[in-house]
């Protein structure tokens, strides 16, 4: 009877060691994921806010439809400037003012080779823009694009993209952690719930909430 009383308490005490380990780990495993999969998230968000502040300085105008901003970026050229000869070169600059020509030509450049640089994007990972990382391509970013009037009566293009916390966060494993952080953002700190740039209610320069 002793030995059993002795493996139950054994068994007791093992199932209390693990209870608590658990507690303890739980939120650092947590914090972990969150910063893991939120700059995953981030990464890709700039990479879509690139692409719309290049497309509204050609078409003066952002884009709702990732099928827009896609094909913006695969097939279509934004027209640059460039000096055609040096102007410290006094010799080649005599020569142009002679000819009549500007010193300044214009040429045009695919917008997927010059818009992300230094960082090179391939055509697969534009064609992924539309889909939030870490969920297995099955959830979209949440893409809106419109025109308000300020307070001043001046019309000006708005964007927001947005990505929710409980679409990317495993929901599963950190139920609680997730409801918890969702509560916390939304009722104390009034923020959005996950990360997002831009605004459709007013002009801000399409600053993300993670800056």
């Amino acid at each position: 009877m002793k030995k059993i009383a002795q493996i139950i308490l054994a068994v007791v005490i093992i199932g209390l060691v693990y209870v608590i380990y658990v507690q303890i780990s739980t939120p650092i495993r947590f914090d972990q994921e969150l910063k893991d999969r939120k700059a995953q998230v981030i990464d890709r968000i700039k990479d879509i806010r690139t692409a719309e502040r290049s497309f509204k300085s050609k078409y003066q105008r952002f884009t709702g439809s990732f099928d827009t901003l896609i094909s913006f970026v695969l097939n279509d050229t934004l027209e640059l400037e460039r000096k055609i000869v040096d102007e410290d070169d006094s010799v080649a600059m005599a020569m142009l003012k002679k000819s009549g020509k500007k010193n300044v030509e214009k040429f045009k450049i695919a917008v997927i080779d010059t818009i992300f640089a230094p960082k090179k994007l391939t055509r697969e990972d534009v064609e992924n823009f539309r889909y939030i990382p870490c969920t297995d391509n099955k959830a979209q970013f949440i893409l809106e694009a419109g025109i308000i009037s300020t307070e001043s009566k001046v019309v000006i293009p708005v964007v927001e993209c947005r990505a929710p916390y409980k679409v990317f966060l495993d929901t599963i494993a950190y139920r609680q952690n997730v409801i918890n952080l969702i509560d916390d953002e939304t009722n104390n700190f009034n923020r959005y719930a996950g990360v997002k740039f831009g605004s459709m209610e007013a002009g801000n320069n399409e600053a993300g909430n993670w800056e």
